[in-house]
């Protein structure tokens, strides 16, 4: 059902193309191939990386275009390849055939590339696929060059020939002439961006942008080594885009080279070799990730960042996982058995990634929560964002707690003091900023006993992580983190005197309370007619102002009527009318038919 509703769709897009390939009045063809090709990719699979989906619909379009064009390629039992010729072009569609065919042949490549993580030797079967779309483009850009064609479709047909030539090379490892194929195709696009309106110009410069990165990184396997800076730069410019895993696997594939040189790690005083080639890779781009952090400045483009990174780091440990299955002690701490000893060297690797990965964790929520506490109420936030409640920190630091309680528990250094003493250290930190979050929760539904409480033990936990903090070494993320602890400790102070006032003023009597002041009192408006309390419902239209339907109430029974004068009443005999009765009924049944039949003849 889904692949006939796309027939259909794909019907419509083929009768509604004249703002794509049309002729013009001149009598020229004209072929918008980037935009045709945008919109296909789009509708249909790319924008979820769905190349198998896109290369079916390709194929279906291509079936549509001959049979809408009358030029099939044979009969049903047999195929009779023919070729576009310059003279056929008497319409635009002519050009969408080897556009499409070319399209169908890349999207194959694209899917074999995917899959040849899993099963190398396809990675043959795409570089035949690559070579097939290159015939298709080069067939395209032939007939683009033909007298009837206008400029426009010519340079369109070229730039994407030499886009698909350069994506040849570049997969093939023939990065010179690759960057000479990208550098046409990108110097072309660029030419149409500055001839066309702003609408289209968006288009053409999304190609380009798709195509820099490719550059730079043909520029850096010849020898420039600034590239890589600027592969860095472009993602940390992309945020969360769709260029951004691109440019993940442009540096993963740079960093390959320089794999070769980090074969070993410290971390607590351990030095342990890296043998799995994945858990290289992540290292080395963890060592980038405080340089790519410092040069983001939104919010969005450092949270992608901590994002990829987790990503990598998952990889990481699954790779390294895979490794371990034959090791033991590894097992039983997975079925979380205890373990006595010293763990081996990729277990406590193992423990490593884990540790990056609860750290990197924590960070990336750590710059969630300084977003979202721009938006509280008192920061005056700006319209249209939504407004931070305390609740949603509160949730937040229950996991940075949660994932800072499990470092300890870590295989490896379960034994070492230190670590424990400032994880500890750090929770309570936390944990004052959580009870503060949850104590103004309760402020807002005017709890105040529980709120005071609330504050005394953040404050209490404040002074227990300053006290622990002078003992740990000074660094500046834990200069930052006592900054905000003293700043902590005076908002807690003023906010407590608040409570405290706000408790005494709720305290007095109802008739002294301000008018300003709402009060939930439960009585129905009958019972209290004498007081004046504020209440909202009693402005509203379900307003309770009385009882309905009202309760049953007792009232005295109706009066008894007793006959007094029966007793003294005498009765007419009625001897006379039942001696009548007997004789009638003395006649019996002959009697009946005889009276009958006699009344019968007598009316006769």
């Amino acid at each position: 059902m889904a692949a006939g509703s796309e027939n259909v769709t794909g019907d419509t897009q083929t009768s509604t193309n004249q703002s794509s390939s049309e002729i013009s009045k001149d009598n020229t063809l004209t072929l918008e191939a980037l935009q045709l090709i945008k919109d296909a990719q789009q509708q249909h699979g790319l924008r979820h990386g769905d190349y198998q989906r896109y290369r079916g619909y390709c194929s279906r379009r291509i079936k549509r275009i001959r049979k809408s064009l009358h030029f099939p390629q044979g009969n049903r039992n047999r195929v009779t390849p023919k070729k576009i010729l310059a003279e056929m072009l008497t319409d635009a569609r002519y050009l969408q055939l080897p556009l499409f065919c070319a399209e169908r042949c890349w999207a194959y490549a694209m899917q074999l590339k995917s899959e040849a993580n899993t099963e190398p030797r396809k990675r043959f079967h795409m570089d035949s696929k690559l070579k097939k779309a290159v015939v298709y483009s080069e067939e395209l850009e032939a007939l683009g060059n033909s007298s009837k064609c206008d400029a426009r479709t010519k340079l369109e047909c070229q730039a994407y020939n030499a886009w698909i030539k350069g994506s040849l090379e570049f997969e093939g490892e023939k990065w010179e002439s690759a960057m000479t194929y990208y550098s046409t195709a990108k110097t072309i696009y660029e030419k149409l961006a500055n001839a066309f309106s702003e609408e289209i110009q968006l288009i053409y410069q999304q190609r380009v942008d798709e195509i820099s990165p490719n550059l730079r990184y043909c520029a850096y396997n010849i020898g420039d080594e600034s590239a890589l800076q600027d592969l860095q730069k472009m993602r940390i410019a992309a945020g969360g885009d769709q260029l951004s895993f691109k440019l993940d696997d442009l540096l993963s594939q740079t960093r390959e080279k320089q794999a070769a040189t980090l074969s070993e790690v410290t971390w607590r005083g351990r030095t342990v070799p890296v043998k799995v080639e994945a858990v290289r890779l992540f290292l080395l781009n963890m060592q980038d990730l405080n340089s790519e952090l410092e040069a983001a400045e939104s919010l969005d483009s450092r949270v992608s960042i901590y994002e990829s990174i987790l990503k990598q780091c998952i990889d990481a440990q699954q790779a390294l996982r895979d490794t371990l299955q034959e090791d033991q002690v590894f097992k039983a701490a997975v079925r979380g058995q205890p373990i006595e000893g010293k763990v081996s060297n990729q277990h406590y690797l193992h423990s490593y990634l884990m540790n990056i990965r609860l750290t990197t964790t924590i960070d990336r929520n750590l710059i969630m929560v300084e977003n979202m506490k721009q938006n509280l109420p008192e920061n005056n936030p700006e319209e249209g964002r939504k407004i931070t409640k305390p609740q949603d920190l509160v949730r937040l630091y229950d996991i940075i707690i949660q994932n800072l309680n499990e470092i300890p528990n870590l295989h490896g250094i379960q034994d070492d003091p230190t670590i424990r003493s400032e994880i500890e250290t750090a929770v309570l930190g936390y944990k004052a900023f959580r009870s503060y979050y949850i104590a103004r929760s309760y402020a807002s539904a005017k709890k105040w006993k529980e709120t005071v409480a609330l504050y005394q033990r953040a404050l209490d936990n404040c002074k227990k992580a300053l006290e622990g903090f002078k003992n740990q070494p000074q660094t500046p993320k834990l200069k930052s983190d006592i900054v905000e602890l003293q700043e902590l400790q005076q908002q807690i102070s003023g906010q407590m005197y608040s409570c405290q006032a706000y408790s005494i003023l709720d305290s007095s009597s109802a008739g002294e309370q301000s008018f300003s002041t709402p009060v939930n009192d439960k009585r129905l408006l009958e019972d209290r007619l004498d007081e004046f309390i504020t209440e909202k419902s009693l402005t509203s239209k379900k307003a309770i102002l009385t009882r309905f339907p009202p309760d049953f109430e007792p009232i005295p029974c109706r009066p008894l009527f007793f006959d007094l004068a029966l007793n003294h009443i005498e009765f007419p005999s009625l001897e006379d009318k039942l001696e009548q009765q007997k004789k009638t009924a003395g006649g019996g049944l002959t009697g009946m038919v005889k009276g009958w039949l006699g009344g019968w003849g007598g009316k006769k």
